[in-house]
This record gives structure tokens, C-alpha cells and sequence, in this order.
């Protein structure tokens, strides 16, 4: 692939493709020519190739240095060591053909309620598109969350990975149905009403009141502004990964599995990328 630049705009062309490409997509351009050298492990550290069992780390690790270096965003960004695990996990759904639209949003429960702990990212823009206060349930903590349970009335909020269902009106309005897909850690979502709302208590005005976030039955609940805009956007699996550093699940959990998300990497950066670039212009 070439690129050149021609009235502000990138030419690219190969032999498969001849575009004219706007500047502002010029990350998704970078991220494709970056990643076809990582996923084929053309790196030129070949220091790396000698240390045993070290080539699918390494290779992860660009991968997602790149993708988050390239990460815009008006607001803030998650902790990288936590955007590379949410997306290891999202890949490896997507491998499994369980991902229907490459939305991740990623909820860090070790930071302080008081503070937004929610990002919602479209994958294909390489743009996170809205950051949010979250609440966790009511037992797992006060202002920080510290217990989590997959059990039934436990009012705890649950980790790991979870695919997003339909929605529905109820009691707290439009609220989205949740499906986790690890068992033991999540998958009692149903059984238990894990659901993403609007609640009022998940509100600026709420912390400045009682020092944190009011607390929910277990479910990740978002403020009542604008919850039915994103609430219909992650809505028909999308990918929703709660994240604590709980060293018995991140050790254990088979969501961080590398194989099958580099497989699933190296098609999100060729195909894909190929058909959104000639629908840009």
C-alpha cells in the first residue's frame, strides 16, 4: 500500500484499492499499515523472536499500543493496561461469532464512583464516543466497589465480560438486558435482572450531596441524561467488559486467551477496514 497526499486528502493505492481518503480517516490508514506488520510478526526487534513463549504476547501488546496510541477521544481514555484486556476479550467473542456490532465499552470499577469509570468506544472509528459515571451495586462497596458476586439477592455487581441483548421498557424506562458469558463469574446476569439503566441517583448533584454515587441492585446503571441514546446504541451485541484487579479472575478467566484474538485481530485490520474505507467518501 502507498499514500500520498493530494488536496488534502490521502491518496491510497494498491491492488486492490484506488481512494481518495479524508485526513481525518487517517488513523484508520495508520492502524491497518501498523497492524498488517504486527499480525504477520514482521517486527523488526528480532531480539524478541528468542525468548520463548513471548511471540503472542508481544504481539498483543502492539497491537493494542497501536490501536491506543491511535484512540481519539475529547474527553478521557481508560487505563491502557485495562483497554488491552477488554479488548483481548472483545476479539475473542468477536472469533466465536458473537459480536454483531464492534462497540466496546469498558467499566473500571477500581476507580473512585465519584469520577466517570465508563467508556463506550466504536471500534471501527477508533473513536471513544462518550464517557459516563456508572454505578455498582450496593454491596459490593461505598464510594469504591471491592465485592463482587455472581449469586442471585447477593446486590453485588459481577465482572468479566458480557454481550448486550435487547431492550425494553420497565420500572427505570428504556433499560438494556445483559447476557454473561463466563460461567461462575457472570452468568446469573438474566437470572438476576443485570441490566444497564437510567437511574437518578447517577448524578453529579448526587456526589456533591453524599460524597459518591447511589448504588444499584447489582446492575451497571448510568445517568437518566441521554441513557436512552447510548442504551440504543450498545443494544444487539455489542461488548461490555467490567474490569477490578481481582487476580483470581484475571488469572483464570479464558476471555484473555491470545490465540484465537490475534486470529480475529488480523481480520478486523484487513477486510473490514477495507470495506469501511471505500464507504468514507
Amino acid at each position: 500500500m502507498e499514500l500520498e497526499i493530494k488536496n488534502n486528502n490521502y491518496f491510497v493505492a494498491d491492488s486492490k484499492l484506488i481512494t481518495l481518503v479524508p485526513v481525518k480517516f487517517t488513523s484508520l490508514i495508520i492502524l491497518s499499515l501498523c497492524l498488517s506488520l504486527i499480525i504477520a510478526g514482521n517486527t523488526t526487534d528480532k531480539s524478541m523472536e528468542s525468548l520463548p513463549g513471548s511471540s503472542n504476547t508481544e504481539r498483543i501488546d502492539s497491537y493494542c499500543t497501536t490501536f491506543y496510541g491511535l484512540l481519539r477521544s475529547e474527553v478521557s481514555k481508560p487505563d491502557y493496561e485495562v483497554f488491552k484486556k477488554a479488548l483481548t476479550g472483545f476479539f475473542n467473542l468477536k472469533a466465536g461469532n458473537n459480536i454483531e456490532k464492534n462497540i466496546l465499552t469498558i467499566i473500571d470499577f477500581s476507580i473512585s464512583s465519584r469520577f466517570e469509570r465508563m467508556w463506550i468506544i466504536d471500534l471501527n472509528k477508533l473513536e471513544v464516543v462518550h464517557v459516563s459515571l456508572v454505578a455498582h451495586g450496593r454491596n459490593s462497596g461505598e464510594e469504591f466497589a471491592h465485592s463482587f458476586s455472581n449469586s442471585p439477592s447477593s446486590y453485588q455487581s459481577s465482572l468479566g465480560f458480557y454481550l448486550s441483548g435487547e431492550t425494553y421498557v420497565g420500572k427505570n424506562g428504556l433499560s438494556l438486558s445483559l447476557d454473561g458469558v463466563e460461567p461462575g463469574i457472570n452468568d446469573k446476569a438474566r437470572e438476576r435482572a443485570i441490566v444497564m439503566h437510567g437511574a437518578d441517583y447517577v448524578s453529579r448533584d448526587f456526589i456533591h450531596q453524599y460524597g459518591r454515587l447511589g448504588r444499584s441492585y447489582g446492575c451497571p446503571s448510568i445517568p437518566m441524561e441521554d441513557h436512552e441514546k447510548y442504551i440504543n446504541l450498545l443494544s444487539g451485541r455489542s461488548c461490555v467488559y467490567i474490569h477490578f484487579p481481582d487476580n483470581k479472575y484475571l488469572n483464570n478467566s479464558s476471555m484473555f486467551a491470545m490465540e484465537p484474538a490475534l486470529d480475529e485481530m488480523s481480520r478486523f485490520s484487513t477486510e473490514p477496514f477495507r470495506k469501511n474505507l471505500a464507504l468514507m467518501h
